[in-house]
């Protein structure tokens, strides 16, 4: 019994645990926020194709793991504000380096991974909001690029 208790504790339990946070995992909003339109990977390919410039979000780290083809590190790093559902948090509490993307009139995509990553929706808000006249959010980003064997590097 007691090696029993021990494999479920050791192998089991940390499974329960993953899961019931996954379950919890804050949401980004579903609706773009003001002066950004949401795009998908397609959009993403026309959009590169014609010259946008794509905004990895994500910490340093992770673009060095593998990012989308062509596209630049920016992090939205780091990340104190609030994740909310409705969107709404302070950018002052974080940190996102503009200067990289000097023309306001470019194309700008940012991603980062996927529907519980708030760092590419906060990077598109600040961006709209700094004036940006062409702000894209790939919501999906990472995994849905990487689940369509789309080009990555």
């Amino acid at each position: 019994m007691m090696l029993v208790n021990k494999l479920f504790i050791s192998l089991l339990a940390p499974a329960f645990l993953f899961a019931a946070s996954s379950a919890y995992a804050q949401e980004t909003p579903t609706v773009a926020p003001a002066g950004v339109k949401i795009v998908g990977a397609k959009e993403v390919q026309d959009l590169q194709a014609k010259g946008a410039t794509l905004v990895d979000t994500r910490r340093a780290e992770e673009y060095g793991e593998g990012s989308i083809k062509g596209a630049i590190s920016v992090p939205y790093d780091p990340e104190k504000s609030a994740k909310t559902s409705d969107g709404v948090f302070d950018p002052s509490l974080d940190k996102f380096n503009l200067s990289k993307l000097a023309d306001k009139n470019a194309h700008i995509v940012s991603f980062c991974n996927s529907g519980t990553c708030f760092k590419s929706y906060k990077a598109a808000v600040v961006l709209a909001k700094a004036g940006y006249k062409n702000v894209y959010w790939y919501r999906d980003g990472v995994p849905d690029w990487k689940a369509r064997k789309l080009p990555m590097e």
